[in-house]
């Protein structure tokens, strides 16, 4: 009892001191997170901070129906880069994603799934994104694509190759 009493002390010490913060632990590459911006073919880096926040409101929000990338409702379309490329209009970039967040709609634009699909336009039915700002939107559709680039196909439902 005593040895677990000690152990945990000095795990909330280490904690407190900033030896471990959710920020260190994830220090991506530059060209990791260098992500397509808009249609135009801008580009911009996402911050190691912007990513660990996507992270946490991914795995909060998210990865209910998107673990991995991979989505539960229809596993033929993930969130791997190829998938977001051929989906109408394109979801390969922030803006796009931030879009989709605020409107969604169907993989091929056809229609628009508000009522399916969690966004901030109804946040009355999906409370869950009720307190999302923009800077969280981006967040969120930057963690998507540095996943994209960091894990390649195994992030979206692709197989790992050895």
């Amino acid at each position: 009892m005593l040895k677990r009493f000690i152990f945990l002390t000095v795990a909330v010490l280490l904690l407190a001191l900033g030896f471990v913060d959710s920020a260190t632990a994830l220090k991506l590459p530059q060209e990791v997170r260098t992500v397509s911006l808009n249609d135009t073919g801008a580009t911009t880096v996402v911050t190691n901070e912007q990513v660990a926040r996507g992270k946490f409101l991914f795995n909060d929000t998210c990865s209910q129906c998107h673990l991995g990338g991979r989505t539960k409702t229809n596993p033929n379309v993930g969130l791997g880069l190829s998938a977001l490329q051929n989906a109408y209009p394109p979801r390969d970039n922030i803006e796009t994603l931030v879009s989709y967040l605020k409107y969604p709609y169907t993989y091929d634009g056809e229609d628009e799934i508000t009522l399916f699909h969690p966004n901030t336009t109804r946040s009355d039915l999906w409370s869950e994104m009720r307190n999302y700002n923009e800077e969280d939107l981006r967040a969120v559709s930057g963690y998507i694509l540095v996943q994209a680039n960091n894990l390649g196909a195994v992030w979206g439902g692709g197989k790992a190759v050895n």
